[in-house]
Parts: structure tokens; C-alpha cells; sequence
């Protein structure tokens, strides 16, 4: 099995569905240097804030029965418009002659799950490797140590 690597340029995208890093490889395969390239965080919000609090009722369509509607989880929503964004400023980005010659995500299984959906099939081809593991509020010098490692074990993507 070919291991794979970050090479010189490349991207990596460090993500939670609050909080985005873009970093860019500017050392070599074996020793890299991530550089933040641009970051993206969306604020907290309260519930209130991003929708109704209660879930809404609905009459039955005979008698005087009625039941509640399952409610909207607006941080979940919020959350995917986030990372949609993320991927969409990415996309733009890999068009531009400055482009990565691979992209690697690193998100929390969810929000990997969440931004997946948001993927442009030109970004899907870039992406060289994907870790369902939560890094996004580590230093870089320990982001180097634990992807390089985790990349060790990873399948090509």
C-alpha cells in the first residue's frame, strides 16, 4: 500500500462545524510546515437566536386530536450552512492558478459527514485523504505530528 503524504503546497483543511482552519503545506513530505492560509469561525448562538424554541403542534385531520412536530435542531443547521460555506470558499479557491495539487480534510466525524454533502465534484477530486478525527482546536506544531501520523494509516482516498 503507497503511504500517503503531504507535499509541498497542498492544503489542509482542520475543521469542526464552528471553527475551520485552511493550512498550507509549506515544507515537504517528510518534515512539514503548516501555514494558516485563512480561517473561518462562526459565532455561538442560542437557540432563540437561530429559530423557534418550541416545536410546533398539528391538528389530526379528524376529531380534536393533535401532536407535536419533531423540532428543528437549528445549531445542526447552522452548523451545515457553516461548513457548506467552508467548501464553497474552497471550490472558488482550487479554480484560481495559485491551486493546491491536493486538499486532505481533518474534521470531526459530523462535521466530515456534513461537509461531504457540501463537496463540488472539481474539490472531491482534490482530495487526496479524509480523518474523521476532531484536531480543529490543537496548535499547528501538534497538528504536523498528529495528521503526518494519522496519514500513516490512512487508505488513499
Amino acid at each position: 500500500m503507497k503511504k500517503i503524504a503531504m507535499g509541498t503546497g497542498d492544503w489542509i483543511l482542520v475543521c469542526d462545524g464552528r471553527k475551520a482552519l485552511v493550512l498550507v503545506n509549506k515544507g515537504d513530505e517528510k518534515f512539514p510546515n503548516l501555514q494558516i492560509l485563512n480561517t473561518f469561525e462562526q459565532p455561538s448562538s442560542s437557540t432563540h437566536e437561530l429559530g423557534a424554541d418550541a416545536p410546533g403542534r398539528v391538528h389530526q385531520s379528524q376529531g380534536v386530536a393533535r401532536s407535536a412536530v419533531r423540532q428543528t435542531d437549528w445549531h445542526d443547521a447552522a452548523e451545515k450552512r457553516f461548513l457548506e460555506s467552508v467548501a464553497n470558499w474552497i471550490a472558488e479557491a482550487i479554480a484560481s492558478p495559485t491551486a493546491p495539487g491536493a486538499i486532505f480534510v481533518i474534521a470531526s466525524p459530523r462535521a466530515l459527514g456534513m461537509i461531504r454533502e457540501a463537496y463540488s465534484p472539481a474539490l472531491r477530486k482534490k482530495i487526496k485523504a479524509e480523518i474523521g478525527k476532531d484536531y480543529v482546536t490543537l496548535p499547528i506544531h501538534e497538528l504536523e505530528k498528529r495528521i503526518t501520523a494519522d496519514l500513516e494509516n490512512v487508505n488513499h482516498h
